[in-house]
């Protein structure tokens, strides 16, 4: 018999049998929704089946909820119940169906940043189905439609961040300057649509930069960097007219009429197809002309297509299919994002992001703009800045310089200011010595240059830890093995060149440093290191130089910790002496008696001495 209990759980069952209410309103509502769309009757319900979703605490409820409104609103899409056409009631109708929508539409990009991660997801899949569908209902078979205003809304929410309206959320109460995008979101978004379909690309590029020039940095300060977090990972962005073959709005992917050179109006104004018929709230706010600001010349078309055709005259579903058109938001993306990644602007924050930009923008960002030269003002100021910041710049820099023939005569002064104090100190030391092997690779640079260099970074190995004079090392001799002109620099060692170095260390211009008269005695005087790495690594320089050269990327990951555990590893050949024996009739430590004191000899001392002195040093009582 079981025993009986004294507290039977009513409340729980009450609250089980509120839940199951809930669920079961959500399915009425839900069913009477779609039988009225069938039958063309009152669509009232819908706002309390909304107003229901909006006030539902628990995150079950909540997506019960946002998923029985969400096939309601494809119900009503499907059915052109918000189309173009229509009498005054159906105008009506279709305005307090665009009120409702967008009321549930801000409830969902709120659920952007809910502290349930099945929330956040679903509330995105919800935003992109429903964008797909507005498009469609928008489309005719000779003017695909995309609904910008709902996709708008969508980069919005991804940008700012807005917080959670649902009740039951501590974020929307606790998190209020949490403006960063979720991990989740972030993932989401760019696996599944960003890098996937061309058309979602095109017009985050386009929409973001627009969102990012007119947001303020006080309302909105986390703009900028959660547009760096979803361009910063872009992978997929295509290089050749070929790879323009992906659309989440189908109806994009129709092949667009041939472009043509649009007609002059009367009043000397062009023409565009775009003038046709626009969905309430699709309007553009701009008529696209910065894309002028981004051609030099016509936009690489086909010829056999009609060439020649420029991107400001194209319609949207031509730009869609033109990678001229691709590249001129991308680049129009980043013009308007890097101002706001200054490194003056915010301190350690903007330092953070600038360093994020810099770490692909040799390789994710200068290949793909129509003109790379015109992130030069930018870089340069990075460049000025030095630091880790400067030094990645200078990687962005010579990539201008050797693929886009940008003149920058200062280029090696500045990389020679980077061979301070600090340099041989930091941690990204291995990054500064793979990168100025690539800048200091070219044959054809000046001996007396280069002879700045290497005399520079052995005078600074004087006061480097082992790990940073085993990088120097190699480094100097793949230079000397590279321009034999610098073998003089090692066959003038003397004590004279030590006592009176011609070497001009505060010499800011590496032409004139007299570096090329001096000697790498700095370099010698590691041969007697306490370090047995590198006493043995420097006696390179006494051999003969057959080696054709080390990689120097055998040497760039050492450390103490690497240093310690090779030293630790090595096989010892000769056992070192740990003791030793003492020869028969010689006292090493005398031990005087107590009965002879020593003459001359302070009493305390006496009496220290008096006993083994060995084992009296080894006393600490």
């Amino acid at each position: 018999m079981a025993p009986v209990r004294s507290l039977p759980p009513p409340s729980k069952k009450r609250k089980i049998q509120k839940d199951v209410g809930r669920v079961q309103t959500i399915k009425q509502l839900e069913d009477q929704l779609t039988r009225a769309v069938a039958s063309n009757t009152s669509l009232n319900q819908l706002a309390d089946l909304l107003d229901l979703g909006l006030t539902l605490e628990d995150p079950q409820d909540t997506s019960k909820a946002i998923y029985a409104l969400y096939r309601v609103f494809v119900t009503i899409i499907t059915n052109d119940k918000l189309g173009l056409s229509g009498d005054e009631a159906a105008k009506t109708v279709k305005a307090w169906l665009l009120e409702r929508l967008n009321i549930y539409v801000e409830f969902l990009v709120g659920l952007l940043k809910d502290e349930e991660k099945f929330l956040r997801t679903s509330a995105l899949q919800i935003l992109f189905s429903l964008q797909k569908h507005l498009s469609t209902s928008y489309s005719k078979p000779s003017h695909p439609q995309f609904h910008n205003s709902h996709f708008r809304k969508i980069i919005n929410a991804l940008l700012t961040c807005p917080r959670s309206a649902r009740p039951g959320s501590r974020k929307s109460s606790t998190s209020k300057d949490d403006t960063d995008i979720d991990p989740d979101v972030l993932n989401q978004f760019y696996d599944t649509w960003f890098s996937v379909y061309d058309d979602i690309r095109w017009y985050f590029l386009r929409e973001s930069a627009t969102l990012l020039g007119n947001g303020s940095s006080q309302t909105h300060p986390n703009i900028a960097a959660n547009l760096l977090s979803i361009l910063e990972r872009l992978t997929t962005f295509p290089t050749e007219q070929a790879e323009l073959n992906s659309w989440w709005v189908t109806e994009m992917g129709t092949k667009p009429p041939k472009l043509k050179r649009a007609k002059k109006a009367a009043d000397g104004a062009e023409s565009s197809d775009e003038d046709e018929e626009k969905p309430t709230g699709d309007r553009d706010e701009e008529d696209d002309d910065w894309r002028k600001f981004f051609e030099d010349e016509p936009a690489p078309v086909d010829d056999k297509k009609g060439g020649g055709v420029r991107l400001h005259q194209m319609t949207i579903h031509q730009s869609l299919h033109a990678l001229s058109s691709h590249q001129a938001v991308f680049t129009r993306a980043w013009l308007t994002l890097l101002p706001r990644l200054s490194v003056a602007r915010d301190g350690e924050r903007s330092r953070t992001l600038a360093t994020r930009a810099l770490n692909i923008m040799h390789r994710g960002v200068l290949p793909h703009l129509t003109r790379p030269v015109l992130v030069m003002d930018w870089v340069g100021a990075c460049v000025d800045y030095g630091g880790t910041v400067g030094l990645l710049a200078l990687n962005a820099l010579f990539h201008l310089m050797k693929e886009y023939n940008l003149d920058y005569p200062s280029f090696y002064t500045r990389l020679y200011a980077f061979l301070d104090r600090d340099v041989l100190h930091l941690k990204h030391r291995a990054r500064f010595f793979r990168l100025t092997e690539l800048f200091l690779s070219s044959t054809h640079l000046p001996a007396t240059l280069l002879a700045s260099f290497i005399k520079r970074l052995s005078r600074l190995s004087l006061t480097a830890p082992p790990a940073a004079i085993v990088m120097a090392i190699p480094f100097t001799y793949n230079i000397l093995k590279r321009h034999p002109a610098l073998m003089v620099m090692i066959h003038r060692i003397d004590v004279s060149d030590v006592l009176d170095d011609p070497f001009l260390a505060e010499e800011t211009d590496p032409l004139v440093t007299r570096a090329i008269d001096s000697s790498l005695w700095e370099l010698l005087s590691h041969s007697s290191h306490y370090h047995a790495s590198v006493s043995v690594l420097c006696k390179i320089f006494s051999e003969a130089f057959t080696k054709p050269g080390y990689a120097m990327e055998d040497f760039l990951d050492h450390t103490y910790a690497t240093l310690f555990d090779t030293e630790a590893g090595r096989k010892t050949k000769r056992e070192p002496a740990l003791g030793m024996e003492l020869v028969k009739g010689v006292n090493m430590f005398p031990v005087a008696s107590n009965d002879e004191k020593p003459k001359g000899v302070d009493p305390e001392m006496a009496a220290v001495t008096s006993g083994d002195v060995v084992s009296e040093l080894w006393s600490f009582a």
